[in-house]
């Protein structure tokens, strides 16, 4: 059965893979929803308390849920089916958004609601993206998975840039539009999903059921295989100095008189190199050596962030903003691709629950180690420790033995 999966699927090529395509395309709708939704929040939170307090609090509940229900959401998503799974997070969505929706539209929307469905948002986050990555390899085949990564990436970051723009429009036409709006793509990605078949998964063996033991199971996973685990410290660890290192540019730009339109064009600058990126990585992917495009993310950022406090034009540090994120797809395709070839499925969903929640949290401390530094030295001085933090991480990942035997494809696919 497993070769006549191959011979049938390898020849197709991926634009013409029904149930990828459905998935995909579902996916990128919401991507632009959620967007829209997370612009929204802030200032329909702004509108009704003019609290910027409550605003961070509302953010904040969906970032804590979604990191919280980290590793449990991988292990159910390895215990349940994940097509019902995605499907259920989907419906989950529409219903949240609906009551929110409904509550503005009458005038009775309060804090606790919009925390609710914050929670809500974050949950179904964390359960569906395992699900959905646990399923990616059943959907396309193995010599297809790479390029099915970076166009998920890209839809990720074409999805984020195109929400955060509607979302403002959208709430200048009515502060319930950008809900809406989330609620109509999650509908559209609920019926895509209904229609995509997942290949059946054999039946686990049940010797754990406890859900504790099997979280344990799938963080010794990960800390059993070295390569998982080395790629995993070096995510947390570039993580966290970017984050840092983003909020502390954004700083230096606004203290330099960068107007806020200009620093709007930055931040979008940094999802313009990401979709290019992700375009290329598939090329990239196949071309060089494993070693190499994990490598080379790191020596970019490393020679690209000092540069910030040689310029003061918000245009050219968005330019910087977007060679730094263009080679990080090669090297999120080349690692991600190798983690799901190499996990068994019935571990995979954990696998994604763990990198979520490492992945996850840096990305939440970075900006609070970035809003420490430039408290405590000039923001120049804190580009620089920052800088220095990513060229230290790149040492020794250049001189890191496992990385520089870092599985190519041939080993993958064995």
């Amino acid at each position: 059965m497993t070769v006549e999966r191959e011979v049938d699927t390898a020849v197709v090529p991926l634009s013409r893979n029904r149930n990828y395509t459905l998935l995909w395309v579902g996916q990128a709708c919401a991507e632009v929803g959620f967007s829209a939704s997370m612009i929204a929040f802030p200032l329909l939170v702004l509108a009704l308390t003019g609290s910027a307090a409550a605003s961070g609090l509302v953010l904040a509940a969906d970032a804590v849920a979604q990191l919280a229900v980290g590793l449990p959401a991988g292990a159910l998503v390895d215990r349940w089916d994940r097509r019902k799974v995605m499907l259920a997070c989907e419906a989950a969505n529409i219903v949240a958004l609906g009551s929110l929706v409904g509550a503005v539209v009458v005038g009775v929307a309060t804090i606790p609601h919009m925390v609710a469905v914050a929670v809500v948002l974050g949950v179904c986050r964390a359960l569906f993206e395992p699900a959905e990555d646990a399923s990616l390899p059943a959907l396309v085949p193995d010599e297809q998975l790479a390029t099915a990564v970076s166009m998920n990436a890209a839809r990720s970051s074409i999805g984020q840039m195109a929400g955060n723009a509607l979302g403002g429009v959208l709430f200048a036409v009515g502060r319930w539009v950008p809900f809406l709006l989330d609620l109509i793509t999650h509908f559209i990605s609920l019926v895509a999903i209904s229609f995509i078949r997942v290949p059946r998964r054999p039946p686990a063996p049940r010797e754990e059921t406890h859900l504790g033991r099997e979280i344990l199971a799938g963080m010794r996973w990960v800390w059993a295989h070295r390569e998982v685990r080395v790629t995993a410290v070096c995510a947390l660890a570039l993580n966290l100095f970017f984050s840092a290192y983003y909020l502390v540019v954004i700083v230096l730009a606004e203290r330099a008189g960068v107007g806020a339109a200009e620093i709007g064009i930055m931040a979008a600058m940094l999802g313009v190199g990401g979709i290019a990126g992700s375009l290329v990585a598939p090329y990239l992917h196949r071309v060089l050596s494993p070693y190499v495009s994990i490598a080379g993310v790191f020596w970019a950022l490393t020679l690209l962030a000092p540069l910030a406090v040689l310029i003061d034009s918000g245009l050219l540090l968005g330019a910087l903003f977007a060679g730094m994120a263009l080679f990080a797809p090669t090297a999120n395709t080349t690692i991600t691709t190798h983690q799901l070839l190499l996990t068994p499925d019935a571990l995979r969903g954990r696998l994604s629950g763990v990198m979520s929640v490492v992945v996850g949290g840096a990305a939440a401390l970075g900006p609070a180690l970035g809003g420490v530094l430039v408290e405590v030295v000039s923001p120049d001085t804190a580009v620089l420790v920052a800088a220095a933090g990513m060229a230290a991480v790149t040492l020794l990942v250049t001189v890191n033995p496992t990385l520089r035997r870092y599985p190519g494809k041939r080993e993958e696919a064995q």
